[in-house]
């Protein structure tokens, strides 16, 4: 009997306390209570969040690249560190300069200790070695390499804080009013910050550069150094692989800005910017990217109303052989419209500018005005030839020509 009464008191005693060390084990990798309160106030919070998607990231956007037009939005203009999206800004600048013919891809760059001795990402740049500028942007928009960021804004800039002066610049001229940068990298540094609106606008401006896509949607290639070191580089954008038609643009992360990243892709004639910024892990960046694309090009689409290839008209070009010029549009008037609108209405105006001889293929030569929804967007118009300024003797028979067909006075009035 009294065997019995010990067996039940070791039941009613020590299992219990077993039981209740395995699930204080099962549980210890859970946060303080304090942290679990604070995530499921978070949690209520996205449920309650109103709108067509979700995002678990703290702020998001997506817009149409070419109207800049906002499809959806989540604290879009709410700043925080950006990280290496950054880098965003970084490859415009250099865009920009490939495009004015300051530099070339084939240039050589001469690596400096700062950019040497830079942490985080980056592809082990030798102080005093050179490397060209395709392989410094390459590694900057695939391996989001810091050295290679801070190599190529001391060659455009002279100087890093040179380099930062115009990157704030440029920012101020394209409306991202909510952005300030105190380097070309994107590690954390106070002062430094972004918006996801600002992003978006910025890399719409860069995705205009077309071949600056064949790098960013590269999942993975190699570069070799002055030394013969070759180095692997993989997109830090996972993406890239995974989605298809995702072809950009620029992930970041770093313990403030949490996982971020900057997405585009071109699907039905439509390229669409996608921004997250302070997602706490990397799938949530990535589904929040995939949902705002769907969603988007689920329910919108690009009508264009007129195209670049039909010519506008012709303006006088002053001091040239030809005198008249056909001018076009530089890109097409389109406008995004949810799938339920058919048709919409629209008329525009042009204003021409006051234009001498020689021209270029692709000056700008005047704007227009597109006004529908009480709005107006604002299109540049463009030759598509070179005009010579005219010799001698045809200014003379220019002149002649005007007074037989009475456009010049010779008596006055």
């Amino acid at each position: 009997m009294k065997k019995i009464i010990l067996t039940l008191l070791l039941i009613m005693f020590i299992i219990p306390s077993l039981y209740a060390d395995e699930v204080t084990n099962e549980n210890s990798s859970e946060p303080p209570q304090e942290q679990v309160a604070e995530n499921q106030e978070t949690n209520d919070n996205d449920e309650k969040e109103e709108g067509p998607i979700t995002l678990k990231s703290k702020s998001g956007i997506v817009i149409d690249a070419s109207s800049k037009k906002i499809l959806f939005e989540k604290n879009s203009n709410e700043e925080m560190p950006m990280a290496s999206m950054t880098k965003i800004m970084t490859m415009l600048l250099i865009m920009e300069e490939l495009e004015k013919g300051n530099i070339t891809l084939e240039d050589q760059v001469t690596i400096s200790e700062n950019a040497a001795n830079m942490g985080g990402s980056q592809i082990y740049l030798e102080a005093g070695k050179t490397a060209s500028v395709k392989e410094l942007l390459t590694s900057i928009g695939i391996g989001s390499a810091n050295d290679s960021a801070v190599a190529m804004a001391e060659k455009i800039g002279g100087t890093e804080e040179n380099f930062v002066s115009m990157m704030n610049k440029r920012a101020s001229e394209l409306g991202a009013k909510n952005t300030h940068f105190v380097n070309a990298h994107g590690l954390d540094a106070e002062n430094h910050y972004s918006t996801a609106h600002d992003m978006a606008i910025i890399a719409a401006e860069l995705v205009k550069h077309e071949s600056i896509l064949d790098i960013t949607g590269t999942y993975e290639t190699t570069i070799t150094h002055q030394n013969g070191q070759s180095i692997w580089l993989v997109n830090t954008n996972s993406l890239i692989r995974f989605y298809k038609g995702l072809d950009g643009l620029k992930t970041g992360f770093t313990e403030k800005a949490g996982y971020c990243l900057t997405g585009t892709m071109e699907r039905n004639d439509m390229r669409l910017i996608t921004v997250v910024m302070n997602a706490e892990v990397k799938e949530d960046r990535n589904t929040d990217t995939i949902n705002m694309m769907e969603y988007a090009f689920s329910q919108y689409y690009k009508s264009i109303l007129i195209e670049k290839e039909k010519s506008l008209g012709s303006l006088f070009v002053d001091n040239s052989k030809a005198r008249e010029i056909k001018y076009y549009l530089k890109d097409d008037v389109s406008v995004i419209l949810d799938k339920n609108t058919k048709d919409i209405k629209y008329k525009y105006d042009i204003e021409l500018n006051e234009v001498t001889a020689p021209l270029k293929n692709g000056d700008i030569v005047g704007k227009l005005i597109l006004k529908y929804d009480n709005k107006e967007d604002f299109y540049d118009l463009i030759v598509k030839e070179d005009v010579p300024e005219a010799s001698y003797f045809h200014r003379l028979l220019n002149y002649l020509k005007d007074i037989l067909s009475g456009n010049i006075n010779v008596i006055g009035k």
